[in-house]
Order: structure tokens, then sequence, then C-alpha cells
């Protein structure tokens, strides 16, 4: 006995209109589970359908260049009633397979890391023979400004390792695969468990990078290119002729990253005497003939801060407006307070007063909680308060985000900053504790210095530079008194607040600071 079976899409991460570019199978031909049908590509990633059931191909329901999402019918499979079991072997009525604990292969993917994408590998922490338990790190994936380990989640014996340093990976995708997993629910008879995706063909994330594109044959006009539509998209944005890509998919299909590679490569052949901005090159001098010299590389975080920062210091606008603060009561305060807060387990610094009043100053002018819309033709006012806060370690500059500050007390507040800041000196920042910043506070106050000019984070529109307290003489009802000064510097973004709306801010800072009474208002 033999039953039409259909075949959906299965989830692909809530796409709607994602791309068939590629039909692998004829009308006749006979599938396993999980052999690849069809391949879809979206603007992000191009991906295989596997087949959810074994069979022969009776219908193929799709064309090359249709738009499909979850649950699309593509395909109609005839399985007979001998096939069913290997087919189905995660229904109920399988219920052996259902309670199983016979160790068996697991696949590890990439778990939840905040919505990043193309986040690279910088350490394998295992190799194949090795036993690993669960929560035991795999590998370190450095994003452009956090470095976090990837635990197991089973115990087991490391059979594959599907990346290597160097490979780019985001949520979902492939890392190693596992043997001798138990678990009490496994759901994969003994027929299902050994077939593998990673063992027919290569995980995108363990694909080769294509190569730099010197130079090639170009085909003569009205040759068929494969690539698919989003490649195309891409192509056409920037002008590429299509012929003069070399592909470096699976029968030589262009892909995005070998699009952005040829364009990589055309700037740079035109970059001899000026770069894409219309700025003179720096001059390149040979060091080592003044003297000897070392080479120190930066590392991944410093190298993506330094183009970010470059980018928003030529894009943006700056205007820093200086102040200095009185917070002589503001310290005896944190000081009688502060035994209270390390019996707690955390210290109570100048920080969460500041914190505290920024966000005063941020309901009082709620441009400075604003971002410029990308056509920059609107503000997109925000209602959450949440402050970055900039953090010094070994690898370089972080900016972790303190969420809903206006919700929160001091003590609460230094508890939690005690807490991310570790985590960032500790290089176990998640992207998404780097997200959704409002404004950045940069505290050079433990460190030394009168003033600076700090650059504002974009997409945020200004950025308040503490320096270190003094002591110093203020002229005070007829007479100099010391009074313990603090220094601040105030950048902002020019099109979105002006001078004057500028100055009012730093000086309502001020008074908060100067007065904590206000804060309670």
């Amino acid at each position: 006995m033999s039953i039409l079976k259909e075949i959906q899409i299965p989830d692909i991460g809530g796409a709607t209109d994602v791309a068939v570019i590629e039909i692998l199978v004829n009308i006749g031909d006979r599938v396993d589970v999980e052999d690849p049908l069809i391949t879809l590509e979206s603007d992000k990633a191009t991906m295989e359908v596997p087949s959810s059931d074994a069979g022969i191909v009776k219908e193929i329901l799709v064309s090359v260049d249709d738009k499909v999402q979850e649950g699309s019918v593509i395909m109609r499979v005839e399985v007979t009633s001998a096939e069913q079991p290997a087919a189905s072997a995660a229904v109920p009525e399988v219920a052996p397979a259902a309670v199983s604990s016979e160790p068996t292969t697991e696949t590890v993917s990439v778990p939840d890391i905040g919505g990043a994408d193309d986040v690279a590998v910088i350490e394998v922490l295992v190799k194949a023979g090795d036993t690993v338990a669960a929560e035991d790190a795999l590998l370190t994936l450095e994003s452009d400004k956090a470095t976090m380990e990837v635990p197991s989640p089973f115990a087991g014996t490391v059979k594959e390792v599907l990346v290597a340093v160097g490979d780019n990976v985001k949520e979902g995708s492939d890392i190693v695969v596992l043997d001798g997993v138990v678990t009490a629910s496994s759901a994969k008879p003994a027929t299902t468990s050994a077939p593998s995706k990673t063992a027919s063909a290569p995980t995108p994330a363990a694909a080769s990078k294509p190569a730099p594109l010197s130079s090639i044959d170009i085909p003569p006009a009205g040759t068929n290119i494969h690539a698919g539509p989003a490649v195309r998209r891409i192509a056409r944005e920037f002008g590429v002729d299509m012929r003069r890509v070399k592909g470096s998919g699976r029968k030589a299909r262009v892909t995005v990253d070998d699009v952005r590679l040829y364009v990589k490569s055309e700037l740079a052949k035109t970059q001899s005497g000026q770069v894409g901005s219309g700025l003179p090159v720096a001059p390149v001098v040979d060091f080592a003939k003044f003297g000897e010299v070392d080479t120190l590389p930066l590392t991944r975080i410093q190298k993506l801060s330094s183009k970010g920062l470059h980018r928003n210091w030529l894009i943006v606008p700056h205007v820093t407006q200086f102040d200095e603060v009185d917070i002589t009561e503001l310290e005896a305060f944190r000081k009688k307070e502060k035994a209270g807060a390390e019996k707690q387990g955390f210290k109570l610094t100048p920080l969460v007063f500041i914190m505290k009043a920024v966000v005063a100053a941020l309901q009082e002018y709620p441009r400075f909680n604003s971002s410029l819309a990308a056509d920059g033709e609107n503000l997109v006012m925000k209602k959450y308060f949440h402050i970055g806060v900039a953090v010094d370690t070994p690898d370089g500059l972080v900016v972790p985000v303190v969420r809903d500050v206006d919700q929160k007390d001091l003590f609460q507040l230094a508890k939690e900053l005690g807490e991310i800041s570790v985590k960032a000196r500790d290089g176990k920042l998640k992207p998404a504790d780097m997200q959704g910043g409002c404004f950045t506070i940069s505290s050079l106050g433990g460190i030394g210095g009168t003033a600076f000019t700090p650059i504002v984070n974009v997409p945020e529109v200004a950025i308040l530079g503490v320096s270190r307290s003094a002591m110093k003489p203020v002229y005070k009802e007829g007479a100099f008194v010391p009074r313990l000064m603090l220094p601040l510097s105030l950048s902002y973004d020019h099109r979105v607040v002006d001078g004057a709306v500028g100055a009012r801010f730093i000086t309502h800072v001020n008074k908060c600071l100067s007065d904590l009474r206000l804060l309670l208002l």
C-alpha cells in the first residue's frame, strides 16, 4: 500500500517570498529522509530544503524563481507502507523511539546570540575524538563588540567538527557532530539517526571562502550565469557585470560574498592615490630603517571599533560642550552609603549617580533620546531609557547597555553595573548585552585627565564624557572655598541638537548632580 504525502517548506526563520533558485530532483527520483529537494535563497542566506519522507517523487509543484514561505507545498512523494515508519519516526505511534535512551548522534548548532549574523569563529576548543560533558565549551565566537563561548548542550564524543577558525556563523549554524549522546526523550530511531546532512554535503559555515579575484576569462554576452535573484539585485545596485564575477558556490554559482569580494577588489585597484572618501592616503613608512620595531596585530574588536569610530567621526557633525559640576555633597553622600553597598557585594560608584542625572535630563530634553532616521528627514523618539557605559577591556573598548535606568534605584544600578563590567572584562558579553542603547557615558575619571571630546556612538545622538574630579577653590558666598569639581564633556550630533539645547541639557545634568534632591522630583 502506498500514499501520496505532501512535502512542505519547514521553519525558515519567518522569511516570506523566498526565491526557489534550484530544483534538485526530478519526477520519478527516489529520495530518502533529509535528501535535499530544492535550494532557496533569501536576502541573507542560501539553504536546501530536505525531504521529510522517503519515497518516489510524483509531483513537483514549484519552479525556479517561484516564491515560497513556511508551509508552502513544494512536492508530493509516494510513500509505501514499508517506508512510512522510517519517514515519520517522530510521530506518536512510534512509542519505543519516543522514549528511547539509546546513544544517538546529535548535531550541535549555534544557540541564540542576540540576532548577530556573520560572527567569526576565533578558536575551536575541541577536536574529533574528544569527550565532552554538557556545558563544556566547544568554540569561541567574536562579534564586533563581544567574545563568547558556545557550550555543548549534550555529553558525548566529538565525531566531527564542522567549522574552522575564520569561518562566520550565526544562530542555527551547525558546528559539531557528537556521538554517544543519550537523551531521555530522543525521537530518533536507529534507522533515521545514521543519515546526516553533514555527511553528504558541507555546511554553509564550513564552506570555503571565495578566492580573491585576480583575473578570469570573461564569458561572452548572453552566457547563462548561475546566481539567485538576491545576488543579481545586489550586483545591479553596485553596477557589477556578473560575467566578471567568479562564482565559488556549487556548480560555480555566484554568491553574495563573491559579488562583495569583486567590489572590494575593484575599489582596491582605484585607491592607489586616494581612498573612496576623497581623503589623502597616509604615507607608507618603513619604520624599521630608523631602529628596532615590533608589529603587534590589533584585536578584532579594536579593528572593528576603529572602523565604526572613523565612520561616526566623518558622518556626524560633532559639537562638544564642557562644564564642571560641584559634587562635594554627592561624594559625601556616596561615601556614607558605600559601606552598605559593599555589604551587599557591590561598589557604589559616582557613575550610577551620573546615569540617574542623565536620564533626568533625557526626560526633560527628549531630542537627546532619539535617533536620526535613515532617510535623514525624521527623528525616532524613544520612550525607554537604556544607557550604554563604555568599559575598557584588554581587547578594546566595549559598550554594554544598562536597560530601564529610570526604573531602578542607585543600589540596583550599582549591582548591575558591577556585574556587566566583570562580564565585559572576561569577554562574556553577548551581542544582545550591547544593543538598544539610547545614550552613552564614557568615564575616564578613574584614570585621569581634565577633559576630552568623546565621539558620538551612532545611531545615538549624544555621548557624555566624564573626567577625573579634583578639589578646586570656588568663589562662594564672598569667599573661596574648596569644592570637589567634576569635569563633563558632552558631544552631540548638531543635525539633531542645537547648541542652545545642548547647553541646557548639560546644565540640567549639572543641577541634578549638584543637588541630589532634584533626582527625586
